[in-house]
């Protein structure tokens, strides 16, 4: 079925009057008339991201900045020059990625990578337990990895996508600020990631790694992309978390010394909002969803977009919904009732059922609920607002980064590309056209690509640790 809102038209006919269903479905439209965001508004979202990354890069604003804009140090792009086996490890949601990455040249002298990776799944408990258990078990995963693929002789160099907030003081050492995404692990925030994460190997002692790079995977997902397309500046996630980076100008870059050249920026824009910037657009299902959170009051803008937090807001609206007499005749199941039921995936199978609703009714009865007809059309309704809103702030905050970067060069127009990764943009079957309709209609001077990145947050790590390698072994022939 094609990525449109449902109409009255196509509603289904019950057998009570068509009048009441019409009422009833005019009184859904109402409620979900919230999520709807007109292009003021949209406008008004993009212009306080910027005044915020503005704040965020100047030092004596950036303590109180709710977009932090932290500086990476990644200030060179691979150029296809460095070759040899690298090693990646990708920490950023409830799945672990180890990675190897073969760069090369092909019989062109083009260059080549070619990657193997294992997944690993964390288990809770390292998860909230202590930065020792969690890195423990990291090293665990990377000793398996390397005796699967026969590498514990090699010490090779390792490129970490660490995707929580860091502040880097060099491209090898970055201290956690605090944890997202329902990590809790004690005594990681305020250290250096890369410390914990050596501490850990040491105390394995099966084998040896140098460990020469640590990034964002917004970073890593911009590099990744960047071997595709030589114009891709900006990189993004929309999955479980979201966030953003690109390359600013050194010269506005406060908190990092020198005026030439770019560096990549990791604008931690999931905490935009932090500070009462979004208050108006905040609906009371947001406020409920930040307030059963593990850290109410922080990561508003990210609670709004990302997948943590989307299929929780559908279902806070369908209780709603059944309280009102307008779903399921008043009556939600006890499944309905349970906080995390509705998954995130759900939002996408409803949106992508193919109009027989067959796929929606399995769903619902998986909750506990037995729908009719017109119940599964006011399920996708619901899912199509909320993901609808989810693509439009996140477009808002994308084009201001644009417009931004735009303004910087004092160039009349920026042809740029945008290299995405993340479970949202890659598997909701209608979040990828809504956001970048939005993104494009808030950047009229802009020439936008987007590159969906394959593989993004460990192969751009393994490429960065290429480039640390590189630019090390030019420092000592110097």
């Amino acid at each position: 079925m094609p990525c449109v809102s449902s109409h009255l038209d196509q509603m289904v006919k019950m057998p009570c009057s068509y009048s009441s269903v019409i009422d009833k479905i005019r009184m859904v439209e109402q409620i979900l008339s919230e999520f709807r965001l007109n292009k003021e508004e949209l406008k008004e979202v993009m212009e306080r991201m910027q005044r915020e990354m503005d704040r965020g890069l100047r030092i004596e604003t950036h303590k109180e900045a709710s977009v932090k804009m932290l500086p990476t140090y990644v200030c060179s792009t691979p150029e296809g020059s460095e070759v040899g086996d690298f090693l990646a490890l990708d920490l950023g949601g409830t799945n672990f990625r180890v990675m190897l990455v073969k760069v090369g040249e092909d019989e062109e002298r083009s260059w080549k990578v070619e990657t193997k990776n294992q997944m690993y799944s964390i288990p809770e408990d390292a998860m909230t337990g202590t930065a020792e258990m969690l890195f423990d078990y990291i090293a665990e995963c990377m000793s398996d990895f390397l005796d699967r693929h026969h590498l514990k002789h090699k010490k090779l160099p390792l490129g970490f996508t660490f995707s929580f907030p860091v502040r880097h003081e060099d491209i090898d050492k970055g201290i956690l600020l605090n944890w997202t995404k329902g990590f809790k692990a004690s005594g990681a925030e305020g250290n250096n990631v890369v410390g914990l994460l050596r501490d850990a190997i040491k105390r394995r002692g099966d084998f040896e790694m140098d460990v020469v790079a640590m990034v964002n995977d917004t970073v890593a997902t911009m590099i990744s992309c960047y071997y595709e397309d030589r114009s891709c500046e900006v990189g993004m996630i929309v999955g479980t978390g979201c966030n953003a980076c690109y390359m600013e100008e050194m010269r506005t870059v406060e908190l990092v010394e020198g005026e030439e050249g770019r560096m990549c920026v990791n604008t931690e824009w999931g905490a935009f909002g932090d500070n009462g910037e979004l208050e108006e657009f905040r609906l009371e299902y947001d406020r409920v969803v930040d307030e059963t959170s593990i850290n109410p009051g922080h990561q508003l803008y990210e609670k709004l977009i990302s997948g943590k937090y989307m299929g929780e807001l559908v279902r806070l609206v369908l209780v709603k919904l059944v309280n009102e007499d307008l779903l399921f005749n008043g009556e939600a199941s006890e499944q309905l009732k349970t906080r995390g039921s509705f998954e995130t995936r759900y939002v996408s199978q409803v949106e992508s059922d193919s109009g027989d609703r067959k796929q929606i009714y399995n769903i619902l009865s998986s909750l506990g609920v037995l729908p009719s007809e017109l119940d599964c059309d006011i399920v996708r309704l619901v899912c199509e607002s909320v993901s609808t809103r989810s693509a439009h702030m996140c477009g808002a905050g994308l084009a201001g980064v644009i417009n931004l970067m735009r303004e910087r060069r004092s160039q009349e127009a920026l042809a740029i590309t945008v290299g995405v990764d993340g479970s949202v943009y890659k598997l909701h079957p209608c979040f990828r056209d809504r956001f970048h309709k939005i993104v494009r209609d808030l950047t009229p001077h802009c020439e936008i690509t987007f590159i969906q990145s394959e593989e993004g947050s460990g192969r751009g790590a393994a490429l960065i640790s290429a480039v640390a390698c590189k630019m090390a072994a030019c420092m000592l022939t110097q």
